[in-house]
């Protein structure tokens, strides 16, 4: 479970608890709309050389979809609204 129920509510925290999963990408998907997250939200990624991509939850879902079928290490961090 990923408690993030708005975009405006995302913090480090949320970033880091994808971190533990470990994965080698992640997945943030914004709802319907596609909206870049602020760069210091993303840093417990970063500083550990996670990929993130960004896109709207839809994609996100097809896309982790397509990943997880090539034995990816991949996270959906997916957002509704």
């Amino acid at each position: 479970p990923w408690p993030v129920p708005r975009f405006e509510e995302l913090t480090v925290a949320h970033f880091e608890q994808v971190r533990q999963l470990k994965p080698d990408v992640v997945l943030l998907g914004t709802g319907a709309q596609l909206r870049f997250p602020a760069t210091e939200l993303l840093v417990p990624l970063v500083n550990n050389h996670i990929g993130i991509e960004v896109m709207t939850t839809a994609a996100a879902c097809r896309t982790y979809s397509v990943l997880m079928a090539e034995g990816r290490a991949v996270a959906a961090a997916l957002l509704l609204k």
